[in-house]
């Protein structure tokens, strides 16, 4: 797979409008767009499907998390979207990945499941009762998607080596708090640089603000991808 590929910006904007002008500007250098809760909010369905209408892979980012039934239904409508990726919380349990794995349609769409959140630290995490460190926690989560059969994980880069250790090379690893070298870290508190990341053993890197607040985001999104390949 080659660095573009590999390259997934986050459309992390308020309106369909600054979406469509940042994939304007960015198509044809970058893999695929994610697409999250305040722009699927702000433009729902349509904005998906005309992404993916007009050829672009798309990472819908809404992790799911809710009782099983619920997930399986949510997940397979994603599906029917076209989309490339879609996500559930890990920390919905075993048999809610299941019932989203088993929910898949075959079209194409792989799962991930999300560990720890990269905004996440041993503070953060103990104030909602959870004592497990991160690492600990991550892979945990990771074992579990890969005993209930979901493609992969999204975690931070720093956690990507145990991943692999303990879940294998062709278990699917994204990994956003992807900050190019001398980049502010933002609300990140597990971030590395793309090098880094690659360098960890990590699948796809998915970028926002250093890209989509750059004066030119394709000068910005290409800085990076010199940056990735330099690691290969």
């Amino acid at each position: 797979m080659n660095a573009r590929d590999r390259l997934v910006v986050a459309l992390d904007v308020p309106t369909p409008e600054e979406a469509a002008a940042l994939v304007e500007r960015l198509a044809g250098v970058v893999g695929m767009f994610k697409v999250g809760s305040q722009l699927f909010g702000a433009a729902g369905p349509e904005l998906v499907r005309a992404l993916v209408a007009r050829g672009e892979k798309v990472f819908l980012d809404l992790k799911y998390h809710d009782i099983p039934n619920t997930v399986a239904g949510a997940v397979s409508a994603a599906c029917r979207l076209g989309v490339s990726l879609v996500d559930v919380h890990a920390l919905g349990g075993r048999a809610m990945m299941e019932a989203a794995a088993g929910a898949m349609p075959a079209m194409g769409t792989r799962l991930l499941a999300v560990t720890v959140l990269t905004s996440h630290d041993v503070g953060s995490l103990a104030e909602v009762g959870l004592a497990d460190d991160v690492t600990s926690l991550v892979r945990r989560l990771a074992l579990l998607a890969y005993a209930a059969e979901v493609d992969g994980v999204v975690a931070s880069p720093q956690e990507v080596p145990l991943i692999r250790e303990a879940c294998g090379k062709d278990f699917l690893v994204v990994t956003p708090g992807i900050r190019p070298a001398g980049a502010r870290a933002d609300d990140q508190a597990r971030a590395a640089t793309p090098a880094a990341a690659l360098k960890a053993g990590a699948d796809l890197l998915v970028v926002g603000r250093p890209i989509i607040e750059a004066a030119d985001p394709a000068a910005s999104a290409r800085a990076i991808l010199r940056e990735m390949e330099g690691a290969a």
